[in-house]
């Protein structure tokens, strides 16, 4: 799938980005792709292009730009490393909801700018940190989010004020959470007062879990699974096709 390298100006800087598009003129609805706490790297541009091919643009961001130009991570040994580890997981821990919405209105603003985009209302999608990234941007950001979806997301479901399942009663968008199982980050007490908060809200959502591990729809993670990968495509498939601007 064709893509271009740009970058987005944020409040907080440049934030690098690729944008990815099926082959064709368009214009097409559109997406963001927010990678998990590894950050973007090969697997998720093959991710991003992969998604275009169901009819999007997908604009995928290096969410740590702000680190300006930090050392990839291996996730086949990151978390085994207590140094790297250590280093993931400040990085992680530096991304405040503020800055995620901030983000989110940038990468929005330069979408809408783009001729390959059609419509003022996007998708977003995440995995790991990503997920919860995608729950905050609908929550925190809803008239410009028509679809949210999460997988393998932790920290949905918070004894802290800033909680994402307390902004339910903000989002507009349709909703897809795909949990993994015995996953410590979010758990079946937590899809249940996520599920809740989101009734209770009125938004159309499914909170379900997937036969498989942390990870498990990310190429280059350990706990890969394949089969739970393609549900997930299927699943993302189903989502912005109903959700988006056709």
């Amino acid at each position: 799938m064709p893509s271009i390298s740009a970058t987005v100006t944020t409040p907080d800087g440049a934030c690098p980005v690729t944008l990815h598009t099926p082959n064709g003129t368009g214009p097409w609805s559109a997406v963001v792709m927010y990678p998990d706490a590894g950050g973007v790297r090969p697997t998720f541009q093959e991710m991003a292009a992969r998604l275009a091919g169901f009819g999007h643009a997908v604009l995928l961001p290096d969410v740590y730009y702000r680190d300006g130009d930090w050392e990839p991570f291996d996730m086949q040994t990151v978390f085994g490393d207590p140094e790297q580890r250590k280093r993931l997981m400040t990085m992680v821990g530096s991304i405040t909801p503020d800055m995620i919405a901030s983000d989110a209105t940038a990468f929005f603003d330069f979408l809408a700018s783009r001729p390959e985009v059609k419509g003022d209302a996007f998708g977003v999608c995440g995995y790991c940190m990503g997920g919860r990234t995608s729950v905050i941007v609908a929550g925190r950001v809803p008239d410009r989010v028509a679809a949210a979806g999460s997988f393998h997301g932790g920290g949905l479901v918070t004894d802290d004020a800033s909680s994402p399942h307390l902004l339910a009663d903000q989002m507009k968008a349709t909703v897809y959470v795909a949990g993994a199982e015995n996953d410590a980050s979010f758990t079946p007490e937590q899809a249940e007062t996520l599920d809740k908060a989101l009734t209770a809200a009125g938004v159309t959502h499914t909170v379900e879990f997937y036969p498989a591990a942390h990870g498990f729809a990310v190429p280059d993670n350990p706990p890969y699974d394949e089969d739970a990968a393609e549900r997930h495509w299927i699943a993302l498939q189903q989502l912005f096709g109903s959700a988006l601007p056709n």
